[in-house]
C-alpha cells in the first residue's frame, strides 16, 4: 500500500504518490476539477491503479493557524470522498502553509522554469511538497516499519 498527496484547489487537484516504504513522495499528476462525481471517479481510478491505502490531504491553514472558507472546503471535499463516492482509505489532513510558495520559489530559482511551465507542474509539485512532509513527520514519529496515520476525518 501507498499514500496519495492531495492538493485540492479550486481548479485542479495535484497529486502525488509515496513509494511503498513510505519514504519518498513523487508528483504524478493533476485532476482538472469538474462535477464531484467526475472527480472522485478519477481519483478512485488512481488509488486503484497506483495500490493507495490513505490519502494525505493538504489543508490551507491561516498563517495565524486559524481556519478559514478554504480549510472548509478541503474538510467538505473528504467528507464527500466517504459520504457520497464510497471512499473507505482513511484520509488525513496535512498543513500545507507555504507549500505552493516553497514550490514556486523552487521552480523559478533553481528549476529557471517558465512561467508556463510552472503553471502545468505547481499543483503535483504542491501535492509532492505535503505528501513528503507528512512522511517525515511519520519517519519521525516511530522507528516501527508500519507507521500510523496521523489522525484521520
Amino acid at each position: 500500500m501507498r499514500l496519495l498527496g492531495l492538493d485540492p484547489g479550486t481548479k485542479t487537484i495535484g497529486l502525488a504518490i509515496s513509494d511503498g516504504g513510505f519514504m519518498v513522495a513523487s508528483p504524478i499528476g493533476t485532476i482538472r476539477r469538474s462535477k464531484f462525481m467526475k472527480d472522485a471517479e478519477e481519483l478512485a481510478a488512481v488509488c486503484k491503479e497506483r495500490d493507495v491505502g490513505g490519502l494525505i490531504m493538504g489543508l490551507p491553514v491561516n498563517m495565524d493557524g486559524t481556519e478559514g472558507p478554504r480549510c472548509q472546503s478541503v474538510r467538505q471535499l473528504a467528507q464527500n470522498l466517504v459520504d457520497k463516492a464510497g471512499f473507505t482509505q482513511p484520509i488525513a489532513f496535512w498543513d500545507e502553509r507555504l507549500s505552493t510558495s516553497a514550490v514556486e520559489r523552487f521552480l523559478v530559482g533553481e528549476a529557471d522554469m517558465t512561467r508556463k511551465r510552472r503553471a502545468d507542474v505547481v499543483d503535483k509539485m504542491a501535492a509532492a511538497y505535503i505528501l513528503q512532509g507528512a512522511l517525515d513527520a511519520l519517519a519521525n514519529q516511530t522507528a516501527d516499519p508500519t507507521p500510523e496515520l496521523p489522525p484521520t476525518l
